[in-house]
């Protein structure tokens, strides 16, 4: 029998294409539903176009003198080790290759800014514009004018320029970075290696990063940013600036993806005094602090590590106010403290002379102190008066304890160390390197000022401090060291 192969029955095949476009629509849907979920856009022309007007290329201008290397192309050849080594490159620094003197030369640098009122105030990095003696600004459009400085701060490398023009220019607003969540588009505009006025799109890749200074708070990002780029703007999908394109981690200098905008929360504040006083004007509280570990926090009975551990407290607003050396920082102004960097930039961002409420912990409760802020940048520029050391000598008692030989200070001691006149405590004279305090990097030359909070001059005082902590069930003692000067504490076991 010979079988035939019969076309399916109309009803039938419709039947099977019905299942099949619901899938593709239902499909089309669902990644349409995805896209808009992830926020992710069609185009950023439509931004780019928006802001770059804004976004300026800044070249600099500096007079540099010219100095030539004795053993470099063109310059007499000087076996090193020459007597005659210094004399010609003494020679070669103030004359050319052939003797004749040499003249200074401009050397020039670029980077990026943005103007952030229609006046003419323009952000950029300070390291941008540092030392320049001429600053040219040049627009989207092609116009050039000259800048000046209106101020600058090296702690956050921000600096505020101005430009003079009778036409209202092109700004942007300030975002919130603190509203920035890890994952969000941004996209940052500026002049990479002289390019100029160049787009690069990516994510914020984490917050709060901090690479050297104290008011530290980068947005890490992936968005392609090279040299030139410094001082740019980094954008959220709103057009608002969240940060400053500032530096790169990078082993070749070109982007591999891990770029640092300094972000808006710290920017508006230090560009917004910039602005008022051509210089930052930030809150001094005046202590010394280190963060608090978990065997400090169980040295002296607190129940987290958390806060700012006061190591000591010189001539300022916290010791007018009654702060002692030994405190912990729990909360500064109503907002809780959690470590030393966030007590340095709630501080440095509160204003100069407000009273403010610290909540301290000492002596295994919590006190509130009221205190009157100073002004940092007065502070740092303080001199300190002369020390007189006296010049009696005493032969010192000593003892090994806790892995360290110590010594009560002696006038001698103190004249020898440089130390000041009136200090008071345990000199180490030697640190067993099988000991915990070595392992903690305690080392010969520190001094012991306190023990479980309290001051020490004697072997006798020391020995007491450690029996009444052992009784008082504690299993470490805490330790004020210092060395050069800079005081920290040491949490040593007692097992």
């Amino acid at each position: 029998m010979t079988t035939h192969s019969l076309p399916l029955p109309r009803q039938v095949a419709v039947a099977r294409l019905i299942p099949a476009v619901v899938f593709g629509i239902a499909l089309v849907m669902a990644q349409a539903l995805s896209a808009q979920a992830r926020g992710t856009p069609e185009t950023f022309a439509d931004l780019a176009e928006k802001i770059s007007p804004a976004v300026v290329n800044i070249t600099t201008s500096t007079t540099v003198a010219t100095a030539s290397n004795p053993h470099g192309e063109g310059g007499p050849i000087v076996p090193e080790g020459s007597p005659f080594e210094d004399f010609f490159r003494d020679f070669m620094e103030r004359n050319g290759p052939d003797g004749s003197p040499q003249r200074p030369r401009r050397s020039s640098a670029l980077g990026s800014g943005f103007v952030i009122s229609e006046d003419g105030f323009i952000v950029t990095n300070n390291h941008v514009i540092a030392e320049a003696d001429e600053i040219t600004i040049e627009f989207f459009s092609g116009d050039e004018l000259p800048a000046e400085v209106i101020g600058t701060d090296p702690k956050t490398d921000l600096a505020l320029l101005k430009v003079e023009t009778e036409t209202p220019l092109a700004f942007v607003p300030w975002g919130n970075s603190d509203k920035a969540r890890v994952g969000d588009w941004v996209m940052a505009m500026g002049n990479p290696l002289g390019q100029g006025f160049s787009v690069s799109a990516g994510i914020v890749s984490a917050r709060g990063r901090a690479l050297s200074g104290s008011y530290d708070d980068f947005i890490q990002t992936d968005a392609a940013i090279n040299r030139g780029n410094s001082g740019g703007p980094l954008f959220n999908m709103d057009g608002e600036v969240i940060g400053i394109n500032t530096a790169i981690l990078s082993p070749n200098g070109g982007s591999i993806g891990i770029g640092f905008a300094m972000s808006s929360r710290v920017a508006t504040n230090v560009i917004d005094q910039l602005k008022e006083f051509g210089e930052t004007r930030r809150g001094w509280l005046g202590v010394r602090i280190q963060d608090v570990t978990d065997d400090m926090a169980e040295a002296i009975g607190l129940e987290e590590a958390s806060g700012a551990l006061v190591t000591d407290v010189p001539e300022g607003p916290a010791m007018e106010a009654g702060v002692l050396a030994g405190d912990v920082i729990m909360s500064f102004d109503g907002t809780e403290v959690a470590d030393t960097r966030g007590l340095v930039q709630q501080v440095g961002n509160a204003e100069v002379g407000k009273s403010v409420r610290l909540k301290v912990y000492r002596d295994g409760k919590t006190e509130t102190v009221m205190v009157t802020l100073g002004r940092r940048e007065t502070a740092e520029g303080a001199v300190p008066a002369a020390v007189t050391p006296d010049e009696e000598a005493v032969e010192p008692q000593e003892a090994e304890i806790l892995g360290l030989m110590v010594s009560p200070l002696t006038p001698s001691i103190i004249t020898e160390m440089n130390l000041e006149e009136d200090m008071t405590g345990l000199l180490v004279k030697e640190v067993d390197e099988s000991s915990e305090a070595f392992e903690k990097g305690m080392r010969a030359g520190d001094i012991i000022t306190q023990v479980g909070q309290v001051d020490v001059s004697s072997i006798e005082e020391l020995e007491a401090r450690i029996e009444e902590v052992t009784e008082a069930g504690r299993m470490s003692i805490l330790l004020l060291v210092r060395r050069a000067g800079e005081p920290r504490f040491v949490a040593l076991n007692l097992g």
